[in-house]
C-alpha cells in the first residue's frame, strides 16, 4: 500500500477546506488592547450592515495575539490579530513553523501612546521623557552612579513636580503598548542621562537594551493587564495616579481623564498625525490568508475594516480616536488588503 506524507501546513489546509460548509460562522480576531476598540467598532458595523454574526474580538495583547495567530491554520485558529507594533522576525518564523505562511499586513493608522491622569487631579501635569524614565525605570543614574531606582515621590526627581508618591498603571510585557513605551519613552529618556552620555559610543546601544528597558518592580509601576479600561478605572479612583495606554482610551474618556504633555506637546489627533507628539506609533492588523474564502464573512470583514467609511478621513474609526492615513497611503493599504498581498519576512 503506498504511503503519502503531508506537511502540517497541508494537513491544516485540507482540514479547513473539508469543513468549509460547517466552519464556524464568526470571524475570530485576537491581539492588541489598543487595536481592540477599533476592531470592535468594525465588528459592530459589519454585523449591522451585512446581517452576519458579529466577529469575536479578544484583547490578548500584541505578543499574546501573535502567539495565538501563529498556532496554525484551521477552523480552531484565529483569523486576524491586531498589533500595536510590527511583527517580529521571531514571530514570523513561529508562524512559518506552524504552517501560517501566507499573511497580509495592514497598517490601519496611527496612535499616540498616552499618559493621563484624572481630571480631578489638582496638579497641572507636564512631564519630560527623562522624568518619566527616572520615575519608572528599574535602574537609573543618581549622582553619576548606576543604581536601583531610589525615587519614591515625583518631587524627588524635580521639585516642580507634585509631592506625591509615584504610581503609574501600565501594560504588561506581552503588550505592544509596553514595547512601544520602552522604545519611544524609556530609551529616549535614558539617552538624556549623564551616565548614558558618558558611555563609549560603541557601548550605548547594548546598554539601552540591557539596562534601560526594565520597568520598576518595587511598587511605583503597576502592571494592569491587557484591559486598558481597568487602568482608566484605577486612575479615576486615585487622582495622583498616572495611566499609560493608547490614545483611543484617552479620547473615549476625555470627560474623566486629562492627557499629560510629554516634552511640551499634548497628545491629540493633530500632534499624532504630524508626529510632533513624540510618542506616536503605527497600528496594524495581520490577516491569515489561508482562511479567506473558508471562514464565512472573513473577506467581507476585511473589506469593511479597510473601507473609507471605517479608516478614511471622517470615518467611524477616526471618530473613536484613530489618527487616519493620508489618502494616498490609505489607497495603497486598501489595495494590498483586498488583494491579500503576502508579507515578506521582517529583518528583525
Amino acid at each position: 500500500m503506498p504511503h503519502f506524507k503531508l506537511t502540517v501546513s497541508a494537513l491544516a489546509l485540507v482540514a479547513v477546506s473539508a469543513t468549509a460548509a460547517a466552519a464556524r460562522d464568526q470571524v475570530r480576531v485576537v491581539g492588541s488592547s489598543t487595536v481592540f476598540p477599533y476592531a470592535q467598532a468594525v465588528a459592530e458595523d459589519f454585523a449591522n450592515v451585512t446581517g452576519k454574526p458579529s466577529p469575536v474580538i479578544e484583547s490578548t495583547g500584541t505578543g499574546g495575539g501573535f502567539k495565538l495567530f501563529c498556532e496554525g491554520v484551521g477552523e480552531d485558529k484565529a483569523d486576524i490579530t491586531g498589533a500595536s507594533r510590527a511583527i517580529k522576525k521571531s514571530e514570523f518564523e513561529l508562524c512559518a513553523k506552524n504552517g501560517v505562511t501566507d499573511i497580509t499586513e495592514v497598517l490601519i493608522g496611527y496612535d499616540g501612546l498616552s499618559l493621563a491622569v484624572s481630571r480631578a487631579s489638582t496638579f497641572d501635569w507636564a512631564l519630560t521623557e527623562k522624568q518619566i524614565y527616572q520615575a519608572l525605570a528599574a535602574e537609573t543614574d543618581v549622582g553619576g552612579a548606576w543604581v536601583a531606582n531610589p525615587y519614591k515621590k515625583w518631587s524627588e526627581i524635580d521639585p516642580s513636580l507634585p509631592d506625591v508618591a509615584i504610581l503609574a498603571y501600565g501594560p504588561p510585557p506581552t503588550s505592544g503598548t509596553r514595547d512601544a513605551f520602552v522604545e519611544l519613552v524609556m530609551h529616549d529618556g535614558c539617552k538624556q542621562l549623564d551616565f548614558y552620555k558618558a558611555l563609549p559610543a560603541d557601548k550605548q546601544a547594548a546598554f539601552l537594551t540591557d539596562s534601560c528597558s526594565r520597568m520598576r518592580q518595587d511598587g511605583p509601576f503597576v502592571e494592569a493587564g491587557e484591559n486598558d479600561n481597568l487602568i482608566v478605572q484605577r486612575i479615576e479612583a486615585d487622582t495622583n495616579a498616572v495611566g499609560i495606554f493608547g490614545y483611543s482610551f484617552l479620547y473615549e474618556n476625555a470627560d474623566k481623564l486629562a492627557g499629560i504633555p510629554v516634552d511640551g506637546v499634548a497628545p491629540s489627533p493633530e500632534t499624532i498625525a504630524d508626529f510632533s507628539y513624540g510618542v506616536a506609533r503605527p497600528l496594524f492588523i495581520y490577516i491569515k490568508n489561508a482562511h479567506r474564502g473558508v471562514i464565512p464573512g472573513l473577506v467581507e470583514f476585511v473589506d469593511e475594516f479597510v473601507s473609507d467609511a471605517a479608516m478614511g478621513d471622517g470615518g467611524y474609526l477616526q471618530e473613536r480616536g484613530l489618527t487616519v492615513l493620508a489618502p494616498e497611503k490609505l489607497a495603497e493599504v486598501q489595495a494590498a488588503a483586498t488583494a491579500a498581498a503576502p508579507l515578506a519576512a521582517p529583518a528583525k
